[in-house]
């Protein structure tokens, strides 16, 4: 499995979608539809993708802080 990283490139506001759909091998549009979807339903989706913005190292960190 690939190491969660907020990638540089493929990223639209936070590249939490692009980090998830490369770890879990698929397209990052189908992450973000997929979240999107789930913003329909009620439930912490916004909350989650905050913590997970600012918890993802980001492309200038070490790899080695990656999860």
């Amino acid at each position: 499995m690939a190491a969660l990283v907020r990638p540089r490139e493929g990223r639209m506001i936070g590249g939490v979608c692009a980090a998830l759909a490369r770890r879990f091998h698929t397209s990052a549009a189908t992450v973000r539809v997929v979240f999107l979807v789930s913003c329909l339903l009620p439930g912490p989706q916004f909350l989650l993708y905050a913590a997970l913005w600012l918890l993802l190292p980001g492309p200038g960190r070490a790899a080695k802080n990656a999860w």
